[in-house]
């Protein structure tokens, strides 16, 4: 089973980041290859798990189910696009953190302990709090120069009080994304 935890985005959030995706289109040429991720799909992912097999399955939802004791919910702000790769032709769009960054890194490296405690190891790159809203089928240089010349303004809060564990189902659609378990943040009385 495909496997990942994130932070789901409330209803607001959502909004903003589809206007946020209408804006980019808007900038780019007609023939621009970028793909808009829809919007009920759209996440912050924290750890990617891949394919775990069966007996690890029910240790990940155990893992996920428990609340992360003594973190307070997070206040976060959604702002700035970017673009991965940092040079050339972009292949991803992104919104960026404006506010919360700090504490999102705690809480995704208490994620990533509990899923390493299971023996799923992960991806071993620097995490980049962001939401992918876009993927480019063949992107142009010029693709980054016109997002990056007028870059948006536009912010959305939120505040984080748990996280998700998915699965993740492939498919010629696209990906869909189930919730499998919730673990709440939850301070200490």
């Amino acid at each position: 089973m495909r496997m990942f935890v994130a932070v789901e985005l409330d209803e607001a959030t959502r909004a903003v980041v589809v206007e946020e995706q209408q804006r980019a289109v808007s900038r780019l040429a007609s023939k621009s290859s970028l793909r808009l991720v829809d919007a009920q799909q759209i996440h912050l992912t924290l750890a990617f798990l891949g394919e775990v097999g069966s007996p690890t399955v029910e240790q990940a939802i155990d893992a996920m189910q428990r609340p992360f004791s003594g973190m307070q919910p997070i206040s976060i702000v959604f702002g700035g696009l970017g673009m991965f790769p940092a040079r050339g032709a972009p292949r991803v769009l992104w919104l960026g953190l404006l506010s919360g960054v700090r504490e999102v890194m705690t809480l995704q490296t208490e994620v990533a302990n509990r899923v390493s405690a299971i023996g799923i190891r992960l991806e071993d790159r620097a995490f980049h709090p962001h939401v992918t809203i876009g993927r480019w089928r063949s992107a142009r240089p010029s693709d980054r120069t016109c997002l990056e010349r007028d870059a948006s303004r536009r912010s959305a809060g939120m505040m984080v009080d748990r996280v998700t564990l998915f699965e993740s189902r492939l498919s010629s659609s696209g990906a869909s994304h189930f919730p499998l378990a919730h673990a709440h943040l939850s301070p200490i009385p």
